[in-house]
């Protein structure tokens, strides 16, 4: 599992920087590659994929947690189900995660965030960047929101 999620990575960074920037990527992907998506709707005007794929690699939109109760607790694990449940759309689980970013609400939320998220991703966790926004905190009064990049 470790050698799959380091050839995978070693793989998407290949790939970047054999590109020049995000317009040469998506050039080679509509010509090379066939990128699918999951659309979500807002009042049904398309806003943003759920997921996008580009080759082997899924890009999992940002999921947060927009109910009561707010604990982080809660949250953390309405989070993780709902990014499960979108890689599992787009043919992956979390074992195959390579990166997520978590962003809190509070840091002082990290413990609490820590005690749930460990485990979920399997023997070997993925890299992660954490960090607490800016004022006006995460859209949609959830006390956290992840992505993610996993490979298929």
């Amino acid at each position: 599992m470790k050698t799959e999620r380091r050839s995978a990575l070693k793989k998407m960074f290949a790939s970047v920087v054999g590109l020049a920037g995000i317009g040469l990527a998506a050039k080679a992907a509509s010509s090379d590659e066939k990128v699918a998506g999951n659309v979500t709707n807002f009042q049904d005007v398309p806003l943003f994929s759920g997921h996008t794929k580009l080759g082997n690699m899924v890009f999992v939109a940002g999921k947060g947690a927009h109910v009561a109760p707010f604990t982080i607790e809660a949250h953390t694990e309405i989070v993780l189900k709902e990014l499960e449940k979108e890689l599992i759309k787009a043919g992956t689980t979390m074992e195959k995660v390579l990166k997520v970013n978590v962003y809190l609400n509070d840091i002082a939320d990290y413990k609490g965030m820590n005690a749930v998220y460990k485990g979920r991703f399997g023997k070997n966790p993925p890299v992660r960047t954490t960090v607490a926004v800016a004022k006006g905190g995460v859209p949609g009064d959830s006390l956290v929101e992840m992505d993610c990049i996993a490979y298929i």
